[in-house]
């Protein structure tokens, strides 16, 4: 893994666990604060499952899938195309999938707390490794766009720095 992708999954990983243990020392489980009424609230949860809740109770399933998906996301690092944002997007999709899984070897289930209401729709409660592994992908989408994945530059591949 290169340096700079290590590095912003370190900070990643560091700024989703802080957020986690500053809100479990502050707010009581499954109570809400209303930030913003009708829209943003703080919602402590402890979720078992993955994304929007499903697979609950499957914490092993989704163990191991977080760790293939680490290896996978390892293996497609060398293909892309090295600039800023691909740094930045796979550090923080790394630092994401760190953060949540840290969360289930520890406690067996992942530490949740931004509630949105988006026209009537209560939004699955998230965290902020959630938001990383979102904008990684979303960056790495565009990367693909831009035509900086191995399928459209395979002479620009990442060369193996550790």
């Amino acid at each position: 893994m290169n340096r700079k992708i290590f590095i912003i999954a370190i900070i990643a990983l560091l700024i989703d666990q802080i957020s986690k243990i500053l809100i479990g020392l502050y707010f009581n489980l499954n109570k809400s604060i209303v930030i913003i009424k009708n829209f943003f609230s703080i919602t402590l949860v402890h979720n078992t499952g993955a994304a929007w809740s499903i697979l609950q109770n499957k914490n092993i399933f989704i163990l191991i899938f977080s760790i293939v998906a680490l290896i996978i996301i390892y293996r497609f690092m060398f293909l892309f195309k090295t600039n800023k944002r691909n740094n930045f997007a796979f550090g923080l999709l790394v630092g994401g999938i760190f953060g949540n899984l840290l969360d289930r070897i520890i406690y067996g289930y992942v530490r949740d707390f931004f509630d949105f209401t988006i026209f009537s729709y209560d939004y699955p409660v998230f965290n902020i490794a959630d938001i990383f592994i979102v904008i990684g992908v979303i960056l790495l989408i565009i990367a693909i766009i831009k035509g900086e994945d191995s399928s459209a530059n395979s002479s620009r591949r990442r060369k193996h720095t550790n």
